[in-house]
């Protein structure tokens, strides 16, 4: 059954950290959530104090738009605590400000050219995730032959599930003929450039997982009261 806490804390599982492409709930980044009437009240935490003040900011306030979004949410305030822009950052949360009218002079990029950037190593995550499967799946398959993969050819499963997801986000289709091993604008690599395209996905892919295994750490280090399931 539907409740207002229910939804709210579906709402928050929706907004990812945009640096680590995690659920902020699974990551242990919600700290407290409340809910009284129309009125939602959360507090959200990092790993430490100095995390990168626009990638807070970014995870803040996509945390209120999804909130604020929901159909009986009237009054929703979103704070980011222990942080060493907290106070700057909540002002502007509070104000609907903008990210450069809470930063000013210090907003050297937008917001969407930020959310872009990360979208777009979030795809190519889930790209190599779901060719470095169909490797160890079929052991005759090789590096060469993924050229010719197509969205059609994957399993449907959830790394499937979730490629499709950030192409969404990223503006490319989901028709099961389109190749898999694009680049961002989904223009498919040269066919000599297959093993090379991979293994620099595959670095992206370790990079993003190991920053989350990172993060979980100092998160439980930080605040040893973070459930076990949320940090391992």
């Amino acid at each position: 059954m539907s409740t207002p806490e229910r939804d709210a804390l579906e709402a928050l599982h929706a907004v990812v950290d945009p640096e680590l492409d995690e659920p902020i709930t699974d990551l242990g980044f919600v700290r407290s959530l409340d809910v009284d009437g129309d009125a939602v009240t959360v507090h959200l935490r990092l790993p430490t104090s100095f995390c990168s003040p626009n990638f807070a900011y970014l995870m803040a306030s996509d945390a209120k738009d999804a909130l604020v979004a929901l159909p009986w949410s009237r009054r929703v305030t979103v704070e980011l605590d222990d942080h060493h822009d907290s106070d700057l950052i909540n002002r502007g949360l509070a104000a609907d400000a903008g990210y450069r009218g809470t930063f000013a002079h210090e907003a050297e990029e937008s917001l969407d050219e930020l959310r872009d950037t990360f979208r777009r190593k979030a795809h190519t995550a889930a790209m190599e995730r779901v060719l470095t499967r169909l490797l160890r799946a079929d052991r005759d398959r090789t590096e060469d032959d993924l050229h010719g993969v197509t969205l059609g050819d994957l399993p449907a499963d959830d790394a499937t599930a979730a490629l499709l997801r950030r192409r969404a986000a990223i503006g490319l289709g989901d028709d099961p003929g389109l190749p898999v091993l694009v680049d961002p604008d989904g223009t498919p690599y040269p066919a000599d450039e297959v093993p090379l395209r991979l293994r620099m996905a595959r670095s992206t892919r370790i990079s993003i997982e190991g920053n989350a295994h990172f993060c979980r750490g100092l998160l439980r280090t930080r605040y040893p009261d973070t459930p076990q399931e949320k940090a391992s």
